[in-house]
């Protein structure tokens, strides 16, 4: 009796021990199969935060590059182009507006076109200071030269040349320094470019 009662603890145990052994097998398969399912989806998450983190420091680099290379061309073309100013005002630099006897002679020749249309009376404003040198010569010599009244005015704000027009103000002819420098720039931006940068 007590050897059947010995046998079977014995066997209870080992169906117990075997069972708790299965058991603790499948729940350390689990646990493995789920902790290699966390160190994959970890990998997968840092590769994604990896390949993120790559594309916007390769889109921050483009983007830097590109408005580096935009401000490098803006920059080139400011200077290019204030060096073009700089030589193109130097040979527009004209003293030859200043000097009395130079705007007697254009002022008489336009005066004259104004005059041989029809009697017309102009109007012609210079620069403040050159008017001791012309004012006596417009009020003698030029307005009896022309078939009109003329009327002179001085500007401090021109400080070359002249404007010339109908007393009425319909229009006017502007040779100022301002002008002269417009109309030769216009000419010469083209030539100084190809002479400076060979564009």
């Amino acid at each position: 009796m007590s050897d059947k009662l010995q046998e079977l603890t014995e066997k209870l145990y080992r169906q117990g021990l075997s069972k708790g052994k299965e058991e603790g097998e499948q729940i350390l398969a689990g646990a493995k199969a789920e902790a290699e399912k966390i160190i994959a989806d970890a990998k997968n998450t840092a590769a994604g935060i990896v390949a993120a983190a790559e594309k916007e420091a390769e889109d921050l680099k483009s983007k830097v590059t590109s408005d580096l290379k935009m401000a490098s061309a803006q920059c080139l073309q400011a200077t290019k182009k204030d060096i073009e100013n700089l030589v193109i005002s130097k040979i527009a630099d004209t003293k030859a507006l200043q000097d009395p006897d130079f705007l007697k002679d254009i002022i008489k020749t336009v005066a004259a076109k104004f005059s041989a249309e029809e009697s017309t009376d102009l109007s012609i404003i210079l620069p403040a200071s050159v008017k001791d040198a012309v004012e006596p010569w417009i009020k003698s010599e030029l307005a009896a030269s022309v078939k009109g009244e003329i009327k002179a005015g001085f500007s401090k704000k021109i400080s070359g040349g002249f404007t010339i027009g109908p007393k009425d103000g319909s229009y006017f002819i502007s040779l100022t320094e301002d002008t002269f420098k417009d109309l030769i720039s216009e000419y010469l931006r083209p030539v100084t470019r190809k002479v400076l940068f060979g564009e």
